[in-house]
């Protein structure tokens, strides 16, 4: 008898504890529907039969953050930008003017602006900088000329947009309905008839909701898309807060905080990696020549090659593979084998025909500063 009871008692307490999992996993599901999860590069917009979509509710769909810690508005004011945001798709894109990435999409955004704009949608361009000298408004307004941007750029110089948002990466979309429901998230660059057919779809369902008589143009904007290589070189930083988990400085002196090193090529350099010749400051975000000359050796792989630096007009010499570089080989801000360097922007060095391994070796004079290598 005893030992029957001990097998009924076991059996009821596993009866119990499938029956609390369930319910317990109902209750998960129910609750996702509440609160749906935002994935990378996620469409949370409903699948449209025909030319009609499917009825939805909106509020299945989480409501955007407000814009917080805006530091300075360009192309428009605070409460123009309020106004302006009303029963609108607003597509946010968190950039920054000295990210290659950013740069690449920001083609794809002008030309939505100019064909959607009157249609209902509304761009804003989030500046969220990485650098310190991507906070001074000066530095911005003169990108957004620059790039003839003309929808609202705000700053979130202190990212708390950037974290209300949750954001991690640049470039960013996030995408609403006209009540500000968050239907589409995107990271990086690509998929852009993906982005724009929700553009459409949203406009869309806007005319419907509100009884608009608008025709939206239904063809997608046809760009050439930038073109990846499976071997390129990843993006490297010369400041040592940058550099932490990523370090990809050749020379043995290594990263040194604060101090000014002498640094010395050695006999042999590795792929992907940076060499420094001369007297470097180490800086947080960068590094700082302060020798009377120094070199940057760099073996890469890749087509195109960019630096983000800052210097007072500083003539920098590029070479490519031992040679100044030809006009084949040069990139936009390279001319007679030098870029100068005064603005703190990003300067494309290398424009090749094609992506290869090349050695990159940079010439500069005193206050020349930089920040990172990107490459495309």
């Amino acid at each position: 008898m005893i030992p029957q009871m001990k097998k009924e008692i076991k059996s009821a307490i596993i009866t119990g504890i499938i029956i609390i999992a369930a319910i317990a996993g109902i209750a998960a599901y129910f609750t996702s529907l509440d609160q749906p999860e935002i994935n990378e590069n996620s469409n949370l917009l409903q699948p449209t039969s025909g030319n009609s979509s499917i009825p939805i509710n909106e509020n299945q769909y989480p409501l955007a953050p407000d814009l917080v810690g805006i530091s300075g508005y360009i192309n428009t004011t605070p409460d123009a930008l309020e106004e302006a945001m009303k029963n609108k798709v607003v597509l946010y894109d968190f950039w920054t003017y000295s990210c290659i990435n950013c740069l690449r999409t920001l083609p794809y955004l002008k030309e939505w602006n100019e064909k959607y704009a009157d249609k209902g949608l509304l761009i804003i361009g989030i500046h969220s900088p990485e650098f310190d000298f991507e906070k001074d408004i000066n530095n911005v307004e003169m990108a957004v000329q620059k790039y003839n941007i003309t929808y609202p750029v705000v700053l979130d110089s202190d990212h708390d947009t950037w974290d209300a948002f949750g954001n991690r990466y640049w470039p960013a979309e996030y995408m609403t309905d006209y009540l500000g429901h968050i239907r589409h998230v995107h990271f990086g660059e690509g998929d852009y008839n993906i982005t724009e057919t929700t553009i459409q779809q949203l406009l869309e369902q806007r005319s419907q909701a509100l009884g608009l008589n608008v025709n939206v143009n239904m063809s997608l904007v046809n760009l050439v898309p930038h073109e990846f290589s499976d071997q390129e070189t990843p993006e490297l930083y010369f400041g040592y807060d940058f550099a932490t988990g990523r370090s990809f400085i050749g020379n043995q002196e290594g990263f040194q905080p604060d101090n000014t090193v002498t640094y010395s090529l050695p006999s042999s350099l590795q792929q992907d990696h940076f060499y420094l010749d001369g007297d470097w400051q180490n800086l947080p975000d960068s590094m700082k020549l302060a020798s009377d000359t120094g070199k940057i050796v760099l073996p890469y792989y890749a087509k195109d090659v960019h630096i983000v630096a800052a210097g007072p007009n500083v003539a920098v010499q590029v070479l490519l593979d031992g040679n100044p570089v030809g006009t084949s080989d040069a990139g936009l801000d390279t001319q007679n084998s030098t870029v100068q360097v005064s603005e703190n922007r990003l300067y494309n060095v290398i424009s090749s025909q094609q992506a290869g391994a090349h050695t990159l070796t940079l010439i500069a004079k005193p206050g020349f500063q930089i920040y990172t290598f990107t490459f495309g």
